[in-house]
């Protein structure tokens, strides 16, 4: 399993053992790589964190290049739900075992993500227990919206962020995953970016820090 967690890390910022554990879910047709430079500048908000972008586990199928948590061939409802929840069970599976060996704790987990990293990061959260403490789903999309569990004594706290001018992942797909959450009586917090497209942009990096900092520091909101 532990090679599920196969990629690029950086941390702890302040030298010493990781207290705190953040996952970083590239998008389809990248790597870890490509969210990896985000750990730099979140580590002034978080010291004590681990970063990890691991590699997607599969080849992807729709480029000669890259990786990919799940197959988009077939994009119907029950095989992305099919492809979302393999992804989740096996990250969940070798996130279990690092947290044991690390000393930590769900509490001390979070997960964020991009696109499809993004719809991995909610699925795995919100519906493979013991779940994470923090949620950040940049330009993504919650698969399944109608069927969520209650949220737990201990809810992550979730921050969805999307570009108004996403030309791959419609904004609406946020804003479908805004009401679903609010309806299940999970707190969440959304962030529409006027004219930005399929990316993350320097306000988005920075809601982002302030969320990993609340939830994994205990600062208040």
């Amino acid at each position: 399993m532990s090679g599920l967690l196969d990629g690029p890390r950086w941390g702890p910022a302040v030298g010493r053992d990781a207290r705190r554990l953040v996952l970083l879910l590239h998008g389809v047709g990248a790597d870890g790589f490509d969210l990896i430079d985000l750990a730099p500048g979140w580590g002034k908000a978080v010291p004590d964190a681990l970063f990890i972008a691991p590699h997607g586990p599969e080849p992807c199928d729709l480029a000669p290049y890259g990786r990919q948590w799940f197959s988009l061939q077939d994009r119907s409802e029950a095989m992305m739900q099919t492809g979302v929840d393999a992804a989740a069970t096996g990250l969940a599976a070798a996130i279990g075992a690092m947290l044991r060996e690390m000393g930590l704790t769900h509490r001390d987990l979070a997960l964020v993500g991009f696109s499809q990293g993004a719809m991995t990061a909610l699925h795995l959260g919100l519906r493979h227990p013991p779940g994470c403490a923090a949620i950040v789903a940049y330009a993504g999309a919650l698969l399944v919206p109608d069927s969520l569990p209650a949220p737990p004594a201990t809810a992550p706290a979730i921050l969805l962020v999307h570009g108004e001018a996403d030309e791959v992942v419609p904004a609406e797909a946020s804003r479908i995953a805004e009401r679903a959450l609010t309806r299940a009586a999970y707190g969440v917090e959304s962030t529409f970016r006027p004219g930005l497209g399929h990316g993350i942009d320097e306000v988005g990096i920075s809601l982002g820090a302030l969320a990993l900092q609340r939830a994994l520091r205990g600062d208040p909101a």
